[in-house]
């Protein structure tokens, strides 16, 4: 076998490789052995265990600590804040899962009008692009702000007035902006190949968009929609701005009577707690997806 190396000039060399490079070349990389993986568990634990033992000796070190961890590390408040704050994290959890399909419908349907082709549709997308725009350039929080206190103060007969509907309405629609780029995103990603061959079968424009690009895009967007899942659980706080009881609020009720922040540490280990599996799956997807892009070829 002969290849052809690149020399410092720039000029290809020719070299006939051995039977032996042959077979070093071809032959499979070894695994792992048992001693290589003992060797990083015991470098990863030593790192670890140096790391903490410095963040602890500095901490303890600071003159402020003691105030620090009786102010926020306190078990007895953290036991006496959790069914509160935990009763209000039900509130969150609620949102989510009625916010969380909303979401996805709504973007899929901006992502599918903003990219349609004709011209018809140019008011649509006009539209799309305008809402897209407003609610990913605004900040949530005064989205928030604006619908939960400006909407009930019209009084529009019929419409529901509380500020637990218009928080969740507020975060549905920025977060609708944020999802439906991201589904642009998976049916730009599909080559226009893939629509012409759609096409040349018979399928309509409709059609192609349903059977053809679509499938494809969704399972291209699923680990960004995850990571989405895990933004918008976080965004349910900012509803405590107008007083419903969620986690966040209660957590802050406990801290205005009692004088004492742990029940934020509280709060903050509740959501932690939901999002951290939807984080690990988000990973667990895209390293399969890495790795049938490796091992088999691009999907």
């Amino acid at each position: 076998m002969t290849v052809e190396l690149a020399t410092a000039n720039g000029a290809g060399a020719r070299h006939e490789l051995t039977d032996a490079e042959i077979e070093r070349l071809l032959a499979p990389k070894p695994a792992w052995t048992r001693a290589d993986v003992r060797r990083s568990i015991a470098i990863a634990a030593v790192s670890s265990i140096v790391f903490v033992g410095a963040a602890a000796f500095l901490l303890g070190r600071s003159s402020g600590w003691e105030a620090v961890r009786a102010a926020f590390f306190s078990w007895p408040d953290f036991k006496a804040a959790f069914p509160k704050v935990l009763q209000g994290f039900a509130l969150n959890f609620k949102i989510f899962m009625i916010a969380e399909p909303i979401i996805l419908a709504i973007g899929l349907l901006l992502a599918v009008i903003r990219s349609g082709r004709s011209p018809v549709f140019f008011p649509a997308r006009a539209a799309a692009i305008t809402f897209i725009d407003i609610f990913r350039g605004a900040p949530s929080l005064l989205v928030v702000l604006t619908l939960g206190f400006g909407v009930p103060a019209l009084r529009i007969s019929g419409v529901p007035n509380t500020t637990v509907f218009w928080g969740s309405v507020a975060v549905i629609l920025t977060s609708s902006a944020y999802q439906a780029e991201v589904f642009r995103a998976g049916i730009d990603s599909v080559h226009a190949s893939q629509r012409a061959a759609a096409r040349s079968l018979g399928l309509s424009n409709m059609q192609a968009l349903r059977y053809v690009v679509l499938p494809q895009a969704v399972r291209r967007v699923i680990p960004p929609t995850l990571s989405g899942f895990v933004a918008l659980q976080k965004e349910t706080a900012l509803i405590s701005v107008l007083g419903p009881l969620e986690a966040t609020r209660q957590a802050q009720i406990y801290a205005s009577l009692n004088f004492n922040f742990t029940s934020y540490l509280v709060a903050g280990l509740l959501f932690i707690a939901f999002t951290i599996p939807l984080a690990r799956f988000t990973d667990y997807l895209l390293a399969r997806a890495a790795q049938r892009e490796t091992v088999g070829g691009a999907v």
